[in-house]
């Protein structure tokens, strides 16, 4: 393997896959309260659109529903674009992130199948559902710089809340959906959400690709392909199967040395999280692999990224 992998950009985040049987709120704050304890960076949370017996409150609900109990845990709702309205979305996330005070994401993901379910024209060939997804995720992007950082005025002796001229038409037109705009929410704490999605599925619009591979040499080599489409920040989509802590510890270890990010998929949530907690992130930290976020620290900062000019006051300043 070439020694290009061996390349990451500082920091070294660490997030978990926060979803089991319980349906309970008092679970659910239960689990994301002991992930942050932990000292994860960030969880993600599946959506479930579709009908039956597992039927839930959507992701981004769920992530909204946590946000107030946690303080330095970055909240990673999954939605896809195939059913969820890019307006309403974006508004969805940006709600999220001022909730949380900096802390949202976006895992923008492709489902069809859940489409039909929901109503909406499915789309057929997988260069449709991409070409949707991409679409989303440039209007998500648009609508949240559609205010400007200083729209929000509050000027309350002359009775203005709002500065017109910092508030933007994204004039959006693609192949299955336009979007006018401005958007509904002013622009995120973070400037911009967090946006993760699997690299297989191409990384174009992602702040951080997901990407996997069977072995260690196909995990290296999908991450280098990652990086070589431009991405910020590529993250090892990891199932969590090894026999005991140490085993997940060294292979952390070695996927440090590459990779920006690991998510944790336990296979048991309620079993595998707390031998997590207790052995296998304390071990990292005190190598200095990892580092545990701060209370005030947004989802961008802890992940290395910086926080993006708005497209519409940098056109304007030319």
């Amino acid at each position: 393997m070439a020694s290009e992998s061996k390349h990451r950009t500082g920091l070294f985040a660490l997030g978990i896959e926060l979803d089991g049987a319980d349906h309970h709120p008092a679970a659910w704050r239960s689990r994301v309260q002991a992930a942050e304890n932990a000292g994860f960076t960030f969880a993600t949370i599946r959506d479930s659109i579709g009908p039956g017996p597992g039927e839930r409150l959507d992701a981004t609900v769920r992530a909204g529903f946590v946000a107030a109990t946690t303080s330095t845990l970055g909240l990673v709702p999954q939605s896809a674009p195939t059913y969820a309205e890019p307006f309403h979305l974006s508004s969805q996330l940006a709600s999220l992130d001022y909730a949380s005070r900096g802390r949202a994401g976006w895992l923008a993901v492709d489902d069809p199948a859940t489409a039909r379910t929901w109503g909406a024209t499915p789309r057929e060939t997988d260069a449709e559902i991409r070409r949707e997804r991409v679409d989303a995720i440039e209007v998500a992007r648009r609508l949240w710089d559609s205010w400007e950082d200083d729209a929000v005025v509050r000027d309350y002796a002359a009775g203005k809340f709002l500065n017109r001229d910092r508030l933007h038409h994204i004039d959006f037109i693609g192949e299955t959906f336009s979007v006018q705009g401005p958007a509904i929410v002013p622009r995120p704490p973070q400037g911009q959400v967090v946006v993760f999605g699997y690299g297989a599925a191409g990384t174009e619009g992602l702040d951080v690709a997901l990407v996997s591979g069977a072995t260690l040499t196909e995990t290296r080599s999908a991450i280098d392909n990652a990086r070589a489409e431009g991405v910020s920040r590529v993250l090892v989509d990891l199932e969590v199967t090894l026999d005991t802590p140490a085993e997940l510890t060294a292979l952390l270890t070695e996927l440090s040395a590459y990779a920006d990010c690991v998510r944790l998929r336990p296979a048991v949530l309620d079993e595998d999280l707390p031998v997590l907690a207790r052995y296998v992130l304390p071990a990292l930290l005190r190598a200095g692999l990892a580092h545990r976020p701060v209370p005030g620290s947004t989802l961008r900062s802890n992940l290395g990224l910086p926080r993006p000019a708005n497209r519409y006051a940098k056109e304007l300043a030319r």
